[in-house]
C-alpha cells in the first residue's frame, strides 16, 4: 500500500471544494435563466395591445390625366348591399328644372325655339343643348369653329355675362366623342356639339364630307358617318342610342327639338331639321319621364304662319341672333333692321311655334 503524504491529501480536498463551488456556480446560473423564462412569459405585454403607428401625412391629390371625360369603371372593389349607379359620362348635375335641346345646326336654337331658351335662363333653370351636326356647309373646320364660337357669344348674351368657357372632350358610353362647352362659374348652362356633317339644304349633302348625310344614315344608306374634323366614325343604332343616353344624364323635364319627318309641318323644312326632329321622337316620345316634356318646333315653313313675337321678346331675340351672326359669315347682318330684312330669316325670327306630339299631324 502507497503511503500518502500530507500534501497529497490537501491537495485532493481543494480540488473537491473547486468542483463543489463549480457545481453550485453552474446550479445557480440554469436557475436563473429558468427563472427569467418564466418571468418574461408571465410578465411580457399582449400584442393586441400595442399601438400600430399611424402616419397623420395627408394622402396625395390623385392627379388629372385630362379634360376627357369616358365611361365611369364598375367599382368592383367597393361592397355595398346597394350601389349607387355609376354617372354617365356627359351627365352634369342639376339642382333646378333642366330644359335640354337637340337641333341639327349651331343657330338652329336662337332662331326657332326662343324666346322659351332664353325665358328658361332668365328664370335660372339649367339649360343643355347638342347640335348633332357641325352646320360645316361643306366649308371645312375653319367655319365649324365660327358657328360655334358664335353660339358661345349667343349663350353669353342669354346668361346676360360675357364670360369664358370651359371646354371638356367627352366619350358616351356608346362610344361616340362629344365636346362640351360650359360658362365658367355658371355650370347651369352647356353646349354640346357632335360634329356630324351637314346634310346640305338639298339633303345630298357636300363633296367635302363625302356625300354622307344624317337622312342617308337614318335609312341605311349609309353604314356609318365621319365627324368633321376628325374622332371615330358614328353608326346609326350609336347615334340613337347617344341621343338616349344624353337624355338619361341631364334628366331633363322639358326637351325642345325640331318637326319630325311624317308631320304636316314637316314639308320644306331642311332635311336634316326633319331628321333630328325623328331620331328625337323615335327615341325618347315614348320615355314616361322625357315623352311629355317634348316640344316640336316649326322650321323653315314657319314663315308662313302669322307673326307671333314683337316688342322687347322680339328684340332680345333679334339681339342674340345678331350676335350670334357676327361669327358666321354666310347671314352676318349688322344691326335689328339687317337682320329682320335678311330674306326667310327675318320671317322666322318674327315667329316660334312649339308643337306637343298630338299637334304634330303625322300622317
Amino acid at each position: 500500500m502507497t503511503r500518502v503524504s500530507m500534501s497529497s491529501r490537501r491537495a485532493r480536498r481543494r480540488r473537491r471544494a473547486a468542483a463543489l463551488v463549480t457545481t453550485v456556480t453552474v446550479g445557480v446560473v440554469i436557475v436563473a435563466a429558468v427563472v427569467g423564462v418564466f418571468a418574461f412569459a408571465l410578465l411580457r405585454p399582449d400584442p393586441s395591445s400595442v399601438a400600430t403607428p399611424v402616419d397623420s401625412s395627408p394622402a396625395p391629390t390623385p392627379a388629372v390625366a385630362s379634360s376627357t371625360v369616358g365611361p365611369t369603371p364598375d367599382a368592383s372593389a367597393t361592397v355595398s348591399s346597394t350601389p349607387e349607379p355609376p354617372t354617365l359620362p356627359a351627365a352634369q348635375a342639376c339642382d333646378r328644372e333642366t330644359v335640354l335641346s337637340v337641333w341639327a345646326h349651331p343657330d338652329d336654337d336662337i332662331i326657332f325655339a326662343n324666346p322659351t331658351i332664353s325665358d328658361a335662363i332668365a328664370a335660372g333653370d339649367c339649360v343643355r343643348t347638342v347640335f348633332v351636326t357641325a352646320g360645316d356647309a361643306g366649308k371645312g373646320d375653319g367655319y365649324v369653329e365660327a358657328r360655334e364660337l358664335g353660339i358661345l357669344h349667343a349663350y353669353n348674351d342669354m346668361r346676360g355675362v360675357d364670360g369664358l368657357w370651359d371646354t371638356t372632350e367627352v366619350v358616351l358610353r356608346t362610344g361616340l366623342h362629344a365636346r362640351r362647352l360650359t360658362p365658367q362659374g355658371d355650370p347651369r348652362v352647356s353646349v354640346v356639339f357632335l360634329r356630324l356633317p351637314d346634310g346640305n339644304i338639298t339633303g345630298a349633302g357636300f363633296a367635302a364630307t363625302g356625300y354622307e348625310t344624317l337622312g342617308r344614315l337614318l335609312d341605311g344608306e349609309v353604314p356609318t358617318l365621319a365627324p368633321v374634323g376628325g374622332g371615330p366614325d358614328v353608326s346609326r343604332e350609336q347615334l340613337l342610342s347617344s341621343v338616349t343616353e344624353l337624355a338619361t344624364g341631364f334628366h331633363p323635364s322639358r326637351l325642345l327639338t325640331h318637326i319630325p319627318r311624317g308631320s304636316a309641318f314637316a314639308p320644306g323644312d331642311h332635311p336634316d331639321h326633319s331628321v333630328v326632329g325623328s331620331i328625337v321622337r323615335d327615341t325618347l316620345s315614348t320615355d314616361p319621364a322625357v315623352g311629355p316634356g317634348i316640344r316640336y318646333f316649326v322650321g323653315y315653313p314657319s314663315r308662313d304662319l302669322p307673326r307671333n313675337l314683337d316688342g322687347a321678346i322680339l328684340d332680345a331675340k333679334v339681339d342674340t341672333y345678331r350676335i350670334y351672326t357676327q361669327q358666321d359669315e354666310v347671314i352676318r347682318c349688322a344691326d335689328r333692321a339687317a337682320c329682320l330684312g335678311t330674306r326667310n330669316f327675318g320671317e322666322w325670327l318674327r315667329r316660334s311655334y312649339p308643337k306637343t306630339e298630338a299637334e304634330l299631324q303625322i300622317d
